[in-house]
């Protein structure tokens, strides 16, 4: 590469720029540890509570929450990809950490959440801005008192399945 094609790359009409607002974290957890799991994540997907910081940043919503399962969307855009013009392998395991986190969430009663421990992600197709709406599940495969374990699953716009992950979560506070 030569210093007039390194020149190019920075030009002004290549330049992008995205705004990303969020509110403080902290107020919102602490409302959210008032209520049940369920009804905060119920709180989230309907707004009444705000979605974490890290949501916002990514672009993703929560779709559908259940009982053990929670579902989330995430319409691709540029700010995600990789320099080979692919999704970042990081978005699809923040959105599969959170779908599954929020799986096990459901379940918890006042005071009790979750924390990750191990988070295993197997990528079977690549996913870009072409994959169309990207939508990650989470569902509870064994609900315990010390540590639960969770899948997920992320489908491009044509259902394809494009990553499966497992996970171990650490209980915290009171007991199940």
């Amino acid at each position: 590469m030569t210093a007039a094609d390194t020149t190019d790359l920075f030009s002004p009409e290549l330049r992008r720029e995205r705004l990303v607002d969020w509110q403080a974290p902290g107020p919102a957890a602490k409302a959210a540890m008032t209520m049940s799991g369920m009804e905060a994540m119920l709180a989230i997907r309907d707004g009444r509570l705000p979605p974490p910081p890290m949501a916002k940043l990514i672009g993703f919503r929560m779709a559908t929450v259940e009982q053990g399962r929670i579902v989330m969307d995430l319409d691709p855009h540029e700010s995600l990809e990789n320099t080979i013009g692919l999704l970042h392998g990081a978005t699809a395991a923040a959105l599969l950490d959170t779908a599954m986190g929020c799986s096990i969430s459901t379940l918890l009663p006042v005071g009790q959440t979750s924390v990750t421990l191990e988070l295993k992600l197997a990528y079977l197709r690549p996913l870009s801005m072409r994959s169309g709406t990207i939508v990650a599940e989470g569902k509870v495969v064994k609900l315990g008192r010390q540590t639960s374990y969770t899948e997920g699953f992320i489908r491009d716009g044509r259902n394809n399945l494009a990553v499966h992950a497992t996970a171990t979560f650490s209980m915290i506070g009171t007991a199940v």
